[in-house]
């Protein structure tokens, strides 16, 4: 091996130690048969089958997901309006207003917004009676932040979009909501699940904003693994990070092989092209008329 490759390969290692060594140890300890998170007592199932009868991990999981669902939904469909208002209309009355508005989540602390969004509640709670602090309160705080990340992602496609194909289904007579639906969206459909990942990713993992605006009985996950953790780990919370390394590493999995899946059916639709194409130039002159003419 060269001199000149050893640095970079060992700093390839130390960075993957970094990132996956305590993946790796946190899912090691999941199998733990001590209550001590500290102390290894042997292999065991046991705090598998505790988490599945944990009816508040349950709950709380169960709470996250919906608000997840929810958020991601929410913040690509208004992220989507957002970035084509900001992309596709050169001037209009309130522009730059909603440029700074839609940038101001991405910069300001999490904890200023969760405070922000609390005193909102509490002042319309006190006016109107409602809302109640729990599921609509959470939705609207991780939605707050969410659709900022969205509308940037969808924004960034929506630039880089070629916009003579917009321009040639104008002049086949398509109006401008069938342009938008049947050649806008699909151009932008990879951002457009891009972003809802990344929302759903940002809303299951908050935790300042859920603590700040979550009620009794109303927990996410996040909050629970955190009041718990405080208290001093225990080993279904071990349980519960192996399971979502688990989740995430199936998906990674699946998407993976459906990417390779797609390259090698359009591989294979080109070179069924190349080898059409080949076949014509090999014909001659009046078998190719013919057959135009067949046609």
């Amino acid at each position: 091996m060269k001199k000149t490759a050893v640095l970079p390969l060992t700093w390839m290692i130390v960075v993957y130690l970094f990132l996956y060594l305590p993946i790796v140890v946190l899912v090691v300890y999941s199998f733990n048969d001590s209550r001590m998170v500290t102390l290894w007592g042997g292999w065991t199932l046991k705090w598998y089958g505790a988490v599945f009868h944990d009816q508040e991990l349950i709950r709380a999981l169960l709470l996250s997901l919906k608000v997840a669902l929810a958020t991601a939904t929410t913040s690509v469909l208004l992220g989507t309006l957002a970035a084509f208002a900001l992309v596709r209309y050169r001037r209009f009355v309130g522009k730059s207003l909603l440029n700074f508005m839609i940038n101001i989540p991405l910069v300001m602390p999490t904890v200023v917004i969760a405070l922000a969004l609390l005193l909102f509640f509490v002042t319309v709670q006190k006016a109107m009676g409602f809302p109640q602090k729990g599921f609509f309160t959470i939705y609207i705080g991780h939605t707050v932040m969410a659709i900022s990340y969205a509308a940037v992602v969808i924004q960034s496609r929506l630039k880089e979009m070629d916009r003579s194909i917009e321009e040639a289904a104008m002049d086949l007579g398509a109006r401008p909501f069938q342009v938008f639906a049947l050649v806008t969206l699909p151009s932008i459909s990879q951002s457009l699940v891009s972003a809802w990942l990344l929302a759903f990713s940002l809303s299951l993992d908050e935790v300042v904003i859920s603590a700040f605006l979550s009620g009794p009985g109303a927990t996410t996950l996040p909050v629970v693994i955190f009041s718990r953790a405080r208290l001093g780990l225990s080993p279904t919370i071990n349980v519960v990070g192996a399971i979502t390394v688990y989740l995430v590493i199936v998906a990674v999995a699946v998407s993976s092989l459906l990417m390779a899946r797609r390259e090698r059916q359009r591989a294979r639709q080109a070179a069924a092209a190349l080898r059409q194409d080949a076949d014509e130039i090999r014909q001659p002159f009046g078998a190719r008329l013919m057959t135009a003419e067949g046609r």
